[in-house]
């Protein structure tokens, strides 16, 4: 592989012009609802800090506000999404970082119990560039989540969604099948690697509760209206060919109380719809695998 070609992972296609692509029962549009469980080091400064210290100073470890809202969501926040996920019968895939396992097990074992998907995301929720072998990081978090899981995860997502220029490579050189750091498409892709095979299945910062409430600080309803109205458009996109919409929650921010009624409200809008199926990252992955194959797009 060239450097060039290292640089520029994505080889360019519309889905308005290349092969039309349909899901399991001619559905339109698959709901991919990735919830991210975290890990922050309370030792550490916050992975996130949104709550500053009176006078503007810089705030000094154990970051008590920050870091109990974060732990809010792991406490109350992820048990409230979890009960309107197990109302509607919607499995999650659920990124995590892997000494969650360990930390908060009672949570994860409630994860297994219904069948949802494990993603690797990192083992400390810190910049995959940070780190000083992340060879190393992607292994351990894998092993770390196959040790208390049963199951090795097959997609990964970096911490904030970020890589290096060789970050697909190794991934699939460690049995990473897809990838959710790329957020441009909406449909699955093939990614360029040196050997193996990658696929990007397509994740959001639209749909994506940080951008929603802690960046543009929207009201409370706003994922819900902006649920739909992405909701309408794809649904129309994809009566010529599937689309996938994904929605990405943060249990200290969705799973706030002021919030939640709206991820409830959302699934009843998309449920009235037919030709609507709630996917997993795997079970896109398997669908593209058997419906494009090992060819790419032209």
């Amino acid at each position: 592989m060239t450097e060039d070609m290292r640089k520029n992972r994505v080889e360019y296609s519309s889905p308005f012009h290349r092969p039309p692509v349909k899901l399991p029962g001619g559905a339109k549009l698959g709901v991919w609802f990735i919830l991210n469980i975290e890990k922050w080091d309370i030792r550490a400064a916050m992975a996130r800090s949104y709550l500053p210290a009176p006078q503007g100073a810089q705030t000094p470890p154990p970051d008590i506000p920050n870091f109990s809202w974060f732990d809010y969501g792991l406490r109350i926040g992820f048990w409230r999404i979890k009960k309107v996920l197990d109302k509607h019968g919607i499995r999650a895939t659920v990124s995590l970082n892997a000494p969650v396992c360990d930390i908060y097990p009672e949570m994860v074992q409630s994860m297994l119990d219904r069948d949802w998907e494990i993603l690797a995301h990192g083992y400390e929720q810190r910049a995959i560039f940070l780190e000083e072998d992340e060879r190393a990081v992607i292994r351990k978090t894998r092993e770390t989540i196959q040790n208390f899981t049963g199951k090795a995860p097959r997609g990964w997502m970096g911490p904030g969604l970020h890589e290096t220029f060789d970050t697909p490579d190794i991934l699939a050189e460690e049995g990473l099948e897809y990838v959710a750091d790329w957020v441009n498409d909406d449909q699955p892709y093939p990614m360029k690697v040196k050997k193996g095979r990658l696929i990007a299945v397509p994740y959001t910062v639209e749909l994506n509760d940080i951008l929603i409430y802690i960046i543009q600080q929207h009201s409370s309803d706003e994922i819900y209206k902006r649920g739909c109205l992405a909701f309408d458009q794809l649904y129309e996109e994809g009566a010529e060919s599937s689309r996938i919409m994904g929605i990405a929650v943060h249990p200290y921010v969705s799973g706030a109380a002021h919030r939640i009624k709206y991820i409830d409200m959302l699934f009843d809008y998309m449920k009235q719809h037919e030709g609507v199926v709630f996917m997993t990252g795997e079970e896109i992955l398997d669908w593209y695998d058997d419906v494009v194959g090992p060819a790419q797009y032209p």
